[in-house]
Order: structure tokens, then C-alpha cells, then sequence
């Protein structure tokens, strides 16, 4: 049976700062294996299932890295779209606007598999298993969710209470009887003992034509709003992918709610498939740490560390060695710009640190010192009150947007590579160790002609540094206002 792959790409991942931030999520995580959450979320759709099209709901701020993550895996060329939201709105709108674009596309008896991005799954040959139970369940217009089979008493997962007269099976979808909320410890002892609960995975399938009607009649104003969000949306296609930007003024209209609040605990069409494919939504650092094997001591490193009278702890440094002595059970997160210290036991609270930062205005809630664009990268080596110095690094044939800023000037060096630059009424080449100076509000751009990477220093030098000081007159990435 054919299906539709719907990648759900959002969210910030707060509990796993200081890597995940609002400008480079959690899907984005690179695991020990290279791969990031995101790859393996698509791989896994694809392999060993009849898929042609793949569909990525994203935000729009985070497209082009997303894409570029795609692509890197993409052997096969299946085809990939993208709808972009202008804001999150959390599942349920998400999920409504992909149904709606699918049956316009392939029909409304199009098979849908909803996959949230940032989870792992060990096992995909259980996956495919119930994927096809699933898909067989959803073709006679039932919604199906995938039901874990719990191995401890978790309190951070939802759970699904099933209707079952002879246990549970890999190979049937049952009634679902309620959702429950995540639990008390003592309340998912109980559950996890009776034997008649699942983890609740997010995951879900059901065809376009299900999924509609029953938004139709349990959150009409939702379907509403989607429908004119992506009807009035902004189509584009770049390095072989076709994007949609949902109309922000009707998209932000939509309610913010999940799936499971908005239709699925007031479905009476909801079914589960049991499994043990290994599933973990990987939600917090104690999660991540598991994936790596522990010494004797019980200690997981990820990168370069020292240790001395160390146990039971997880370290991960990006670049720096870090040297430990004489702890017991924590979590330490490098990176360039900011250092995670936690007990272990308490790496859901990591989230109330991002608040803080977040309502302090510390941009380390929202971008690392390294930066993604979609033409490159760039990254802030050092800054004063009125001077910012950066290194950056522009793909081969790529080019900065035509801009102009009012408050900076900037000084550009060229380290490796060759540049073209627009500045002012002149166009100059540069080779490295060339440079070229531009004051503020001169129109400039820059341009890499070659076929390696374009390196550079910038220095700005001004009363006012921010990356909001920009106007863009033209830009192929279609970012101008």
C-alpha cells in the first residue's frame, strides 16, 4: 500500500538546551552516529515502505536547514514538500493543513503517516510491522495511533488505554478506550501493572478523507483556517523542492492545540497498534545519555573529557576538553557559548533555565554562536558595546541577499575562497587576503563564484549591532519583505 509520509518539524526543545535552541531545534540534534533526529525520522519513513512523497511541516525561519538536512539523505530522490508555518500552532493545525494539501494532491483516500521529527526508533523492521496493520486499519477509516509497549513507569508520556479481550498483539489495531494524561509516579505503576496501557508515541495514521471529516465535525473552526491559510499561501521551488508559506494573517488565527486535545480523545473512530519497536521521544539530556555506552564507573562521554573519582555521569563537549573531579551523577553540556551543569534526576527542569534566558532577552535561547543561513553559515568570534567580529563561511555559488544596514558599518577580509561583492555602485573581486570596507547604508551583497567554500572575516563596527538592523531589496531565497 502506498503511503504519505507527514513529518511534524517543530518546537524548540527546551529541555535539551543549550545544543537545541528556537533557531536550530531539536530534530536537528546530531547523534553519535552522525545522523540527526530529523534524518532518521525520514529514513525511517521511506525504507521498506511504498513512498514517492514526502511532506515537511516546519516553521518558516528554519526551512532551508531543515531542506538542506533532507537532501543530505535523500538518496533516492523521493520528492519533498514543504508547508511553512509563519508561527507554531502546535499539532492539530499542523496536521489539518498537511491532510488538506494531500488529498488536493493524491486524493482523498491517500494514506497518511504522521511522524513527529525528533523521535527515535530502534527496531525498524517492528515499525514497518505495525506501520502495516496500521495502514491496512486506516484504509477502513479508522484512526490509528501507535501504542508502545511500556517497559517502566515513565511519568513524561501520555498513555492509551486499548479494549482487548486477549492482551495485545503486533498484529492488530484495537479500540481505544481513553488518553491519559502524563501521570503521577505511583498513577504509572498502576498503569504500566494492568497491562492494558501504551505509551502514547504521537505518532498516527488514517487517510486524508478520516482525518478531515473528523476535523470537520470536532474542530471545524481549525479546518476553517487551514484551508484559507494554505489556499492563500505563497508557493516556491528551490534546489528541487517545492515549499509553501502558509498566509501568515489566516494561520495565525488558528488555535494552538494538539491532535490528541483537539480530536483524538473525542474521536470514537481511534485505534491503536501495540509495539515494542523501541520508540523514545528522546526528551531530555537523561534520555540522550542512554544512547551512549557507559564505562565501568557508569560515566557516558561524548567528546573529549578528563575525569577523576567520576561515576554515573554524562559529559558532552563540542570542541573543549572538560576535566570532572569528584562528582556523581551529573549532566554536562558544552558548547561554545554556553555550559549545561544538571543532576541527573532532573533534566525535564532544564526548560526553566531557557525561560529565564528567554525573559531576560539572552539570544542564547534562540541562536547558537554559529549561526545557519541558507546561503552558509556564520559565527560570532568576539563582541564588544559597538564592535561585532564574525567569521563566515559562504556555500559555493551562493550569495547574500542585496541589503542595506543603518546602523553598522563592515569590514570584509577574505580568508580562503573568492568573493564577488556588490557595494554601493561597484562590483569588485577579492582573493584572500583582500578586503573591502562598507559604510552604513551602502546597498552590498556578497556573492561566492566558486566552487569552494567562500571564508571570511567581518568586522561591524557601530552604535547598533543586532541582526534585525537589515533591509533586504533583493534576495533569491525569498526572504525580502
Amino acid at each position: 500500500m502506498k503511503i504519505f509520509p507527514v513529518i511534524i518539524s517543530g518546537g524548540a526543545g527546551s529541555r535539551l538546551w543549550p545544543v537545541s535552541r528556537e533557531a536550530f531545534p531539536k530534530p536537528l540534534l546530531k547523534l553519535a552516529d552522525g545522523e540527526s533526529l530529523l534524518q532518521k525520522t525520514f529514513l525511517r519513513a521511506i525504507r521498506g515502505n511504498e513512498v514517492s512523497d514526502v511532506v515537511v511541516v516546519t516553521n518558516r525561519d528554519t526551512y532551508f536547514l531543515t531542506r538542506d538536512e533532507l537532501q543530505e539523505v535523500n538518496e533516492d530522490k523521493t520528492t519533498l514538500t514543504f508547508l511553512l508555518e509563519p508561527m507554531g500552532r502546535n499539532t492539530a493545525p499542523a496536521i489539518a493543513t498537511a491532510a488538506l494539501w494531500i488529498r488536493e494532491q493524491h486524493g482523498e483516500d491517500a494514506v497518511m503517516l504522521v511522524l513527529p521529527a525528533d523521535h527515535l526508533v530502534e527496531s525498524q523492521s517492528r515499525f514497518n510491522e505495525a506501520l502495516a496493520v496500521a495502514a491496512d486499519a486506516a484504509a477502513t477509516g479508522r484512526i490509528v495511533t501507535f501504542g508502545i509497549k511500556p517497559t517502566s513507569p515513565e511519568v513524561g508520556y501520555g498513555y492509551i488505554e486499548f479494549s482487548s479481550s486477549d492482551g495485545t498483539s503486533a498484529g492488530a489495531a484495537y479500540p481505544v478506550k481513553r488518553f491519559v494524561e502524563k501521570p503521577s509516579l505511583s498513577t504509572a505503576q498502576s498503569l504500566v501493572a494492568d497491562g492494558r496501557h501504551l505509551w502514547n508515541s504521537g505518532m498516527f495514521c488514517f487517510t486524508a478523507k478520516t482525518i478531515l471529516e473528523e476535523f470537520g465535525q470536532l474542530a471545524p473552526e481549525i479546518l476553517d483556517v487551514c484551508s484559507l491559510s494554505l489556499r492563500n499561501g505563497v508557493n516556491s521551488t528551490s534546489s528541487g523542492c517545492s515549499a509553501t508559506e502558509l498566509c501568515g494573517e489566516s494561520f495565525r488565527q488558528a488555535t494552538d492545540i494538539s491532535i490528541d486535545y483537539a480530536v483524538m480523545e473525542k474521536s470514537e473512530r481511534v485505534a491503536v497498534v501495540p509495539s515494542d519497536m523501541g520508540w523514545s521521544d528522546i526528551g531530555s539530556w537523561e534520555a540522550i545519555s542512554e544512547l551512549t555506552p557507559p564505562d565501568a564507573h557508569g560515566n557516558r562521554i561524548y567528546g573529549e573529557a578528563l575525569l577523576h573519582d567520576v561515576s554515573n555521569s554524562y559529559i558532552k563537549s563540542e570542541g573543549r576538553v572538560v576535566g570532572a573531579v569528584g562528582v556523581d551523577n551529573l549532566i554536562i553540556v558544552d558548547t561554545p557559548d554556553a555550559l549545561l551543569v544538571a543532576n541527573r534526576d532532573c533534566t525535564q527542569d532544564v526548560k526553566h533555565i531557557v525561560g529565564q534566558l528567554k525573559s531576560r532577552g539572552h539570544e542564547s535561547y534562540k541562536i547558537h554562536r554559529t549561526a545557519h543561513r541558507p546561503w552558509g553559515t556564520y559565527t560570532v568570534l568576539e563582541e564588544g558595546g559597538r564592535f561585532k567580529i564574525k567569521r563566515i563561511v559562504v556555500k559555493p555559488g551562493a550569495q547574500l541577499s542585496l541589503q542595506m544596514h543603518h546602523h553598522r558599518s563592515e569590514h570584509w577580509i577574505v580568508v580562503s575562497g573568492s568573493a564577488d561583492v556588490v557595494n554601493g555602485d561597484q562590483v569588485i573581486s577579492l582573493q584572500p587576503n583582500e578586503s573591502t570596507y562598507i559604510p552604513a547604508g551602502h546597498r552590498h551583497r556578497l556573492i561566492n563564484p566558486g566552487v569552494i567554500d567562500l571564508v571570511l572575516i567581518e568586522v561591524q563596527c557601530g552604535e547598533y549591532l543586532g541582526e534585525d538592523d537589515i533591509v533586504r531589496f533583493e534576495d533569491q531565497y525569498g526572504r525580502t519583505s
